[in-house]
């Protein structure tokens, strides 16, 4: 399967590149970086809608903001190259540090989580993943049961575990985001994650002490009903992957469903709530 490279120039970059990545991100793109002025997307050409994908370019119009791209056809066997070269370690304060096999290890760091970069989301290098890394570092997980929604790389799942927990469930719609988050914790030796392929149907029933939700604005909506249901008395709801402007949206829907606001978290533009049942 090839994969399509889109190269975007934006103007002004900031805080554009973050807002262009966020609505690509929607319509199936699944891997970004930035490199001299450059944001690269990526995305496989089954997955490619063109009438898409216009239409988020076309959104930008008379937003004050210039967009030009170039596409470009990476074959199978070496569309992963361009995203693992552009790789590097995310270093969250001095607790955890987030790399790739081929980076040395740094013993400074008092936890080391290793991802195998294969375009699956969550790196840490997006604000969203820092936020909900930074917050489940403050929290001690022993004798909870943890669900990463919309798990990507299983970077989450993988912190829980180190965290303390032992029961941990991880979900993502993708197959090849459920193959590199088993790879991913088998390579740091965790024992107590279960990843599996679906939506939040699969959830139906089981009850979680605190649930991790990284996707994006509309399907937090679409699933906020299920985590709630799905929560344990007291249990903690931390959604991410939505802007700071629409953080008060789903606030307001989830005090409707009856979680309880706790707090905001922001990084830029991006916000992280943490809500209780």
């Amino acid at each position: 399967m090839n994969h399509l490279e889109f190269q975007f120039t934006i103007e002004p970059p900031n805080p554009w590149s973050d807002i262009v990545t966020a609505y690509l991100s929607e319509i199936e793109f699944h891997g970004f970086y930035e490199k001299e002025g450059t944001l690269y997307a990526f995305i496989s050409q089954e997955e490619f809608v063109q009438e898409d994908f216009q239409e988020i370019v076309a959104s930008f119009e008379g937003k004050g903001v210039r967009i030009s791209f170039i596409k470009n056809i990476i074959k199978h066997k070496n569309w992963n190259a361009s995203w693992e070269s552009n790789f590097s370690p995310v270093e969250i304060k001095e607790q955890l540090c987030i790399r790739a096999p081929f980076h040395e290890r740094d013993e400074k760091f008092k936890l080391t989580i290793i991802i195998q970069p294969k375009m699956s989301f969550g790196t840490g290098h997006h604000q969203t993943t820092y936020l909900m890394c930074e917050a489940i570092l403050q929290l001690d997980l022993r004798n909870k049961k943890i669900l990463d929604m919309g798990a990507g790389t299983g970077v989450l799942a993988i912190l829980c575990e180190k965290q303390g927990s032992t029961d941990i469930t991880a979900i993502d719609i993708e197959e090849w985001s459920v193959e590199n988050c088993i790879e991913n914790t088998i390579t740091n030796d965790c024992n107590h994650i279960v990843s599996s392929c679906g939506d939040v149907d699969l959830i139906a029933g089981k009850k979680f002490d605190v649930i991790f939700a990284n996707i994006n604005k509309n399907i937090l909506k679409s699933h906020l009903q299920q985590y709630f249901m799905s929560l344990n008395e007291n249990g903690l709801l931390y959604l991410s992957g939505f802007f700071v402007t629409d953080a008060n949206d789903l606030q307001q829907l989830a005090e409707s469903l009856g979680l309880k606001y706790i707090s905001i978290n922001t990084k830029d533009e991006w916000a992280m709530l943490i809500l209780q049942k």
